[in-house]
């Protein structure tokens, strides 16, 4: 329950049945290339305490792509389905990230935390998007201890390679990877 509701004794249903249409929205923005557990653990978690999670996939990011956006989007889309997320969505977008929070109503920016290396940066990019919308909050999410080791370009590194991916992605996502690979 969310620290709102237990102070109006109330659930995001009540709320809403008494007039009081305050759905809290979220985004979780990033480029996925591809999704992994580690972001499903993230993603998992943000949708348990928001009333509705809309995962973007950033499609210009400053990197060189195996996915298309298209297939980032395609991944994510299947992955939260087979996981049963009802209250999440994903996205494509473009631009800073606080400019399509703002245009989808979301009140908060989701991050995932891995190790002491990510802190410094999201910490400025929290900074930047708090100078830029102070209305717009940062949260910030510890990934689980399972996933501390998960990065989208070891986990490619390793498909390319051969090897073992049980655990570290969804099928669907490994079944993508080998295609991908093959085709190379």
């Amino acid at each position: 329950m969310r620290r709102d509701d237990a102070s109006q004794g109330g659930t995001a249903q009540s709320r809403a049945t008494a007039g009081e249409d305050k759905r809290l929205v979220a985004v979780y923005p990033g480029s996925f290339d591809p999704v992994h557990r580690g972001h499903l653990d993230i993603a998992k978690r943000a949708a348990r305490v928001v009333d509705e999670l809309v995962i973007a996939v950033y499609s210009t990011p400053n990197k060189k792509l195996l996915f298309t956006t298209d297939e980032r989007v395609q991944l994510w889309r299947e992955t939260v389905t087979e996981e049963g997320l009802t209250n999440v969505r994903v996205e494509p977008f473009e631009g800073l990230v606080i400019d399509y929070a703002r245009t989808i109503g979301a009140q908060s920016i989701v991050r995932g935390l891995r190790a002491v290396t990510d802190f410094e940066l999201e910490f400025q990019q929290a900074l930047m998007n708090r100078k830029l919308a102070p209305e717009i909050e940062t949260l910030m999410i510890i990934t689980d201890l399972r996933y501390l080791f998960v990065s989208a370009t070891l986990l490619k590194e390793v498909a390319l390679l051969g090897g073992d991916l049980d655990g570290i992605v969804t099928t669907n996502v490994a079944d993508a990877l080998k295609q991908k690979f093959s085709e190379r």
